[in-house]
């Protein structure tokens, strides 16, 4: 199989972080790598695992990572009524809250929280 210079061999890892070689500098740092790889016939899949520790196991949310994730006062304020109710804040906590959601809003606990916030976060995406 013949293979031009401008071909790319990209290696990725677990966590994201990746690699992309030039072919001809492939073969000299990996030469028996890519003799077995390049030279086989039809299409070589292969994947590196490497083990990242994760960063976020065991973390537990808390009022403030909800409250951050909320679009609207009204949702936080459900949060914080919820949460209340569990035990999980006390009713001084409750109320400091609650009066800092109405006078200052949503954005005064900082930017929202999106949909994959702890991933990217981690390096993951």
């Amino acid at each position: 199989m013949l293979i031009s210079s401008p071909v790319k061999v990209k290696i990725g890892y677990v966590n994201t972080m990746s690699k992309v070689w030039d072919i001809e500098e492939f073969k000299k740092k990996y030469p028996h790598l890519a003799k077995e790889i390049l030279g086989s016939r039809g299409s070589v899949h292969f994947r590196i695992g490497v083990r990242v520790k994760d960063p976020w196991r065991g973390y537990d949310p808390n009022v403030y990572d909800f409250i951050r994730r909320a679009d609207t006062v009204e949702q936080a304020l459900e949060v914080v009524d919820f949460l209340e109710k569990r035990g999980e804040l006390s009713h001084e906590e409750a109320e400091k809250i609650r009066k800092q959601l109405r006078e200052k809003g949503l954005q005064s606990f900082g930017p929202k929280k999106e949909f994959g916030y702890y991933l990217k976060a981690a390096g993951y995406e």
